[in-house]
């Protein structure tokens, strides 16, 4: 009897984890004793907590934006941090930073989207970017990409998309983290018995409640089944 194969190309379900924002006033310093700033919105703590879940101690951990959290998280839990520039990112200057001894040896890459240099918009053009993160990655490693924008493109929308291409980039689609940029109600608004303030606008639009992002390991042969 003839074997079917599905059709079906819609993102495959991943776990889901939720990253809480801190109710705590602590945050973490740098070497000078400034206070480390959030990674677009990801408190300092959470991205140190990422690092430590995707990666092993001395392992490297590159960024696409170099920016200053990932980097102190990095060193303070013992990894090797590092920035990591593809083709697309030379036209913007930059290339001698790049470690040619990180190709395919570092167990995770943070990177986010948009981007300037990378159409969201094409599927095709968002394959070509997170192919290129995955080949900095090791047997095992870990791209973490955060979504910087809202709902966004086409009517899949951004998030859809990002995994989509992901697929096609030979990535699996791991684990997405919804991550709270404000802190959770006290109480719950449907049984709180005063009235409810409206949600604040900002030019006519709600506030930004979270951020997405969206976990993928490289494919080995032992997971190509998965």
């Amino acid at each position: 009897m003839p074997q079917t194969h599905t059709t079906d190309t819609r993102p495959t379900r991943a776990p889901v984890g939720l990253l809480l924002r801190p109710t705590h006033p602590h945050r973490p310093a740098d070497p000078s004793g400034q206070a480390l700033p959030d990674w677009y919105g990801v408190h300092p703590d959470h991205v140190a907590h990422l690092i430590a879940r995707y990666t092993r101690d001395g392992d490297i951990v590159l960024d696409a934006d170099a920016h200053p959290t990932v980097t102190a998280a990095a060193e303070h839990l013992h990894r090797h941090p590092g920035l990591a520039i593809t083709d697309r990112d030379c036209s913007r200057g930059g290339a001698e930073s790049l470690d040619h001894r990180s190709a395919a040896t570092a167990g995770l890459v943070l990177a986010t989207l948009p981007r300037l240099n990378v159409d969201s918009r094409n599927p095709h053009a968002l394959s070509q970017a997170l192919g290129a993160w995955r080949e900095f990655l090791r047997p095992g490693g870990f791209l973490v990409v955060l979504l910087t924008a809202g709902p966004g493109t086409g009517a899949l929308g951004h998030r859809s998309t990002v995994i989509a291409a992901a697929r096609a980039a030979g990535l699996l689609y791991h684990q997405h983290i919804p991550a709270l940029l404000v802190l959770l109600p006290e109480t719950e608004p449907r049984t709180d018995t005063r009235p409810a303030a409206r949600p604040p606008l900002v030019e006519g639009r709600h506030i930004r409640a979270h951020r997405d992002l969206l976990v993928f390991a490289t494919i080995t042969p032992e997971a190509a089944d998965v």
